[in-house]
């Protein structure tokens, strides 16, 4: 494997490679109850079945990693029709190439056929239009629900549809919650220098790769509002490293970028991050589109938190539950004192990252 190679492998994130696993086991489960419903019980024809299995769950990871990966990024910015079309195309050749390489693989080695035998076999068997009409309507069926499910993921963020779809917060839950604001510096002179259309478009690559690092990191996406994203983890040890990670992550992201930034926008984003840690209500609201929706004073913290950056003329500020609780040594952060925040009868101990 040469080192871009594996230097692409190293860079995989878990929720992707998760996503790929998913899509692999789903599509061998689906196609195993499709095989097993169309054979007799016989030990050849469980031979056949076990080797298929193997076969389909190796070819599903390609055509998984096809789906999340490459695909996705070829297709990111195109219509959802072009996007569903182009990708079921490329996706039943590549399905039509996984049953050949099964068909033949199941004769040359359960059935005994020769090399030439097999080659037949499948000719014939894909000269069957109804064999051919099933297995492709099979497979367009398939990609769709698969498709659907990225989606919907993407839209609401992962886990966040599992959570509506099982009315998991139909009554509001008060959740223990890491909460973090960022948003772009200096966006108002930058609007104004770019224009509309080039900043909106400037906009959507900065959040693109801001939320790459977030999601990367488990964080559940809450809403965006122009240039602000709002992010979310359920309050753990694990979490909060994972928060951390997240900024550290995401200014990677921006600095690999930047020479990108630069060449096409003429200016490199910045952000600002506010960080806090408490309860939150969590419910569904909504009724044409439902979503989940977390209010509480500890969301309004986080907003002014991260709004004193400015003032402070910080980068990246945390309150003090969450310095506390996250176990950052003392040269990491540094304290600001007691800080009177807008909407806020007392003041509050902010800490700046140093990070």
């Amino acid at each position: 494997m040469s080192s871009d190679n594996f230097s692409i492998f190293q860079g995989i994130k878990k929720f992707r490679v998760r996503r790929v696993f998913y899509i692999a086991i789903f599509w061998m489960f689906i196609d195993m109850v499709s095989t097993i419903l169309s054979f007799n019980t016989h030990e050849s024809h469980t031979k056949s079945i076990l080797l298929r299995a193997l076969l389909v769950l190796c070819m599903s990871g390609v055509m998984g990693y096809l789906f999340v990966f490459t695909l996705r990024n070829i297709f990111k910015n195109r219509p959802l029709l072009l996007n569903f079309f182009a990708k079921a195309f490329i996706l039943l050749f590549a399905a039509l190439s996984m049953n050949f390489l099964a068909h033949f693989i199941d004769d040359l080695f359960v059935d005994k056929y020769s090399v030439i035998e097999s080659f037949k076999s499948f000719y014939y068997n894909t000269m069957d239009g109804n064999w051919l009409l099933k297995r492709t309507l099979y497979w367009l069926i398939l990609f769709a629900i698969t498709q659907l499910y990225l989606e919907i993921n993407d839209k609401y963020a992962p886990g966040v549809f599992l959570d509506i779809l099982s009315g998991k917060y139909i009554k509001p839950k008060i959740e223990n919650r890491i909460i973090m604001f960022i948003d772009l510096k200096d966006s108002t002179p930058i609007a104004e220098k770019m224009g509309h259309q080039q900043y909106f478009l400037f906009i959507r690559e900065f959040i693109y790769f801001i939320s790459l690092a977030l999601i990367e990191n488990n964080g559940i996406i809450y809403q965006y509002v122009g240039d602000e994203i709002v992010v979310s983890w359920k309050y753990n040890k694990t979490n909060m490293k994972a928060c951390l990670a997240s900024v550290l992550a995401a200014r990677k992201n921006i600095q690999k970028k930047s020479e990108h930034f630069r060449r096409i926008y003429g200016t490199i984003p910045e952000f600002r991050i506010g960080i806090h840690t408490g309860d939150v209500t969590v419910g569904e609201i909504g009724v044409i589109k439902k979503d989940l929706a977390m209010s509480g004073d500890t969301m309004n913290t986080t907003a002014r938190i991260r709004s004193a950056c400015n003032e402070l003329n910080q980068k990246f500020i945390v309150s003090k539950d969450f310095a506390e609780k996250s176990n950052l040594k003392e040269f990491q952060m540094e304290s600001l004192g007691l800080i009177e925040l807008k909407g806020k009868t007392t003041g509050i101990e902010l800490f700046a990252l140093k990070i």
